[in-house]
């Protein structure tokens, strides 16, 4: 059994380092949502500000929070066996909870993961002792530190309310007084603002990221006697007064005499305190149960006493982590913050979430979204009856925003502005540090993503095109951070149970399953990454004349024609092959696709805001083109729902004249769009009028094919849904073919429209 101690603490070691990789995944947006929102600065900048401050905070970390050695539980009613047995079913609950949450690309916290976790196998582990000892329920209550649980448990869900509501509040009033001008502002406005922001991120630093330090605990000739941590918390109206002359004076000569951009620096200066207290603080929801695993083995193990009889008493005292544990702890999270792309996910889903600018909603609205945006524009309508009209104009003005050159790329727009980025830098950093220094629980993800939503609410991001939908997304983070707590209970009590089973047999097992589902989930993510990039993904034209669309939308028609092909030909095979696995991937490509053609209507409005005054004509030439793509994709999707249903429903398969038929429908239609990709592909499109020249030949197949099937029907066909599929996929196919000729006419006559006539001259 020693041995197999020995390898449950290595794996929790190689555990430990895949936790590092996928909660930086997740924790990243605590830190980085507003330097990067805001494009303060380049992002190169901020990922090297950010990583300085995740390797100072873990290299200074105490490295051992009291969640992980008594926080939850009480360590001396249990043996060495079974807190061995714990926390091997937190650390595999905890690696593929995160990883689940990161591949979605939703933000959760990870206290709120590891307290659950170790609640969960705790309980689990209690019950059992409580049954072998033919005890009563309620004795659990001797083994689980209910108190502490609790405390952290209502700490968390309070915390979620006050920063919503505390950023919301500081973000209305900072924009009432600045204005989205602040640039134009006053010296000292700027002065006083950077002065209150860089007071209260320094405050931060003081109690946030000092705390976690192991000379926190040290006394000096200057904290009269007292430790360096109730010196500063003692003193903090002392350390308040101070900074904010200090910083205001800064910000005064950074702004009047360096011309240097106050927000810049604010929101610079917040990201490397929020990445230091991240690093500092929450690296032992990754590493603080494996390291007190290490050290309760090295305990036992000298002790020479049987694991089962084994008191783990002893964590009741402090436990230090070696520097070099936090040193390579340090360095893997500094690697995975920059090679991480699911950090780049979850860091994404926050800022569309507040962006300022219409972005691709990822969530659907639901009845409380719809609820609750009602509910505020009843409140909206209320206040404007009780506030003067005089005060109205005024806060109406402060709130106008600048409109934004539609010449501006979309990558290149910032999500909001700097006044948001610092207001949400600020509070976060205040609300974190009033807590740790009254010594409530919270959550780092909950309080930076709530104070964001807040801020964007204030800010009035959430307008009425968008509203439904960032609510809808806010409340589904907020639902995915319930789930997160009752699916690590659960599953860390169910891991629990099986390895209190057979420990020898159901530790491999589980270990190998967790690595097989990381293993599965990264292959997925990769997947679903190179999807999103592929060649053949439709873009958004952003030309402003007729024959600028022209050559910009050859490249949708020929991806478009391309995709349809394959799905077109893939319904056929499908239902000759009766492949239902087939059919279903068929009808997430068409999904697929069809949602694109859709983000491109979508984009009308910027598009036609672009246009020159004398290219009007253009809007009318692309709006016509997106009809025509959306027609194709239209029936494709019937095409490629009606096959899967069939097949779905085990109907009777085809019959082998009828798969024949649609089979030379198939080749014939192949031909139409290889040429027609051909043509746009090389901008040929004198070729055009070839392909549209043998428009009778492509009608006039689909028209035998449908009277041989009247035939047939009269004669010799028995099967109702034989025959109905076919009708439709005949005349749906007929409907394709007149979208797709409708199209390249439309092409046709744009083009020799816009040819100069002395080209047309020389060519003739």
């Amino acid at each position: 059994m020693d041995n197999l101690y020995l390898f449950i603490v290595i794996a929790l070691a190689l555990l430990a380092i895949a936790d590092l990789v996928v909660g930086v995944s997740n924790d990243a947006v605590n830190f980085l949502n507003s330097a990067i929102g805001s494009k303060a600065v380049s992002f190169k900048t901020i990922m090297i500000v950010a990583s300085v401050g995740v390797a100072v905070g873990a290299i200074f970390s105490s490295g051992l929070m009291e969640v992980a050695r008594k926080g939850i539980f009480n360590p001396g009613q249990f043996m060495f066996n079974e807190i061995m047995i714990i926390f091997l079913a937190v650390m595999i609950t905890d690696i593929l909870l995160l990883d689940f949450f990161n591949s979605v690309g939703m933000p959760t916290s990870t206290t709120v993961s590891i307290v659950f976790e170790l609640l969960g196998a705790s309980v689990a582990m209690a019950l059992l002792k409580v049954y072998s000892e033919n005890g009563e329920f309620f004795d659990i209550v001797n083994y689980i530190n209910t108190s502490k649980a609790t405390e952290i448990i209502i700490g968390i869900l309070l915390s979620v309310i006050v920063a919503f509501s505390i950023g919301a509040l500081i973000q209305w009033v900072s924009r009432l007084l600045l204005s989205y001008n602040f640039e134009q502002k006053a010296h000292w406005i700027g002065a006083v603002f950077g002065g209150i922001a860089l007071t209260s991120i320094t405050y931060f630093i003081f109690i946030k990221g000092i705390k976690g330090t192991p000379f926190a605990d040290e006394t000096y000739s200057f904290t009269e006697g007292l430790t360096i941590k109730d010196y500063l918390e003692s003193h903090v109206l002392n350390i308040v007064v101070i900074s904010l002359l200090f910083w205001s004076i800064v910000s005064y000569i950074f702004t009047a005499l360096l011309k240097i951009n106050i927000y810049k620096l604010i929101i610079l200066v917040g990201t490397f305190a929020l990445a230091l207290a991240f690093a500092g603080n929450d690296l032992v929801n990754f590493i603080g149960v494996p390291i007190t695993a290490l050290k309760s083995y090295e305990v036992w193990s000298a002790s020479g006493i049987a694991a089962d009889a084994f008191s783990m008493e002893f964590l009741r005292g402090k436990v230090e982590t070696p520097w070099y544990l936090l040193l390579i702890a340090g360095m893997i999270m500094v690697g995975t913050l920059w090679f991480s792309s699911k950090a780049k996910d979850v860091v994404k889903t926050s800022i569309d979430l507040s962006s300022q600018s219409s972005t691709k909603e990822r969530f659907q609205p639901n009845f409380l979204s719809r609820y609750f945006v009602r509910f505020a524009v009843l409140t909206s309508q209320a206040t404007s009856y009780i506030l003067p009209n005089s005060w109205q104009k005024v806060i109406e003005k402060q709130f106008t925003q600048p409109e934004i050159p539609l010449s501006t790329k979309e990558e290149d727009r910032p999500a909001f502005d700097l006044v948001r980025a610092a207001v949400n830098l600020m509070v976060a950093a205040v609300l974190i540090s009033i807590a740790t220094s009254m010594k409530l629980p919270l959550s780092t993800t909950y309080v930076t993503f709530m104070v964001a939503m807040g801020t964007s609410l204030a800010d009035r991001a959430w307008g009425a095109e968008s509203a439904v939908y960032r609510v809808a997304g806010v409340i589904n983070v907020i639902g995915g951070w319930f789930f997160t707590a009752f699916i690590a209970f659960s599953a860390a009590a169910i891991i629990a149970f099986l390895l209190n089973l057979n420990i020898k047999v159901m530790f491999p097992i589980l270990l190998l399953t967790a690595i097989a589902l990381l293993v599965r989930n990264y292959f997925a993510h990769n997947k679903k990454a190179k999807m999103s990039k592929a060649e053949d993904q439709l873009v958004k034209a952003e030309s402003s004349s007729v024959q600028g669309v022209i050559h910009e939308s050859a490249n949708n028609i020929a991806n478009v024609v391309k995709r349809g092909n394959r799905i077109y030909t893939n319904a056929i095979d499908g239902l000759a092959k009766q492949n239902l696995a087939m059919l279903k991937k068929n009808k997430k490509q068409v999904s697929k696709l069809s949602d694109e053609v859709d983000d491109l209507r979508d984009n009308i409005f910027y598009f036609i805001k672009n246009l020159d005054d004398n290219s009007v004509i253009a809007s009318n030439f692309y709006i016509n083109i997106l009809g025509h793509l959306q027609d194709i994709t239209q029936s494709l999707e019937y095409i490629s729902r009606v096959s899967h249903k069939h097949i779905n429903n085990n109907h009777k398969k085809l019959k082998f004249s009828q798969v024949k038929e649609l089979k030379e429908i198939d080749k014939t239609l192949e031909s139409l769009f290889t040429d027609t990709k051909k043509a746009f592909n090389s901008r040929s499109f004198e070729e055009i009028g070839s392909i549209i020249d043998r428009k009778n030949e492509f009608f006039g197949l689909v028209k035998d094919k449908i009277s041989m099937q009247v035939s047939r029907t009269r004669t010799e066909e028995s099967s109702p849904k034989n025959t109905t599929l076919y009708f439709s996929l005949l005349l749906e196919t007929k409907d394709l073919l007149t979208a797709t000729m409708n199209l390249l006419e439309e092409y046709h006559d744009a083009h020799d429209s816009s040819v100069p006539p002395a080209r047309l001259s020389e060519e003739e």
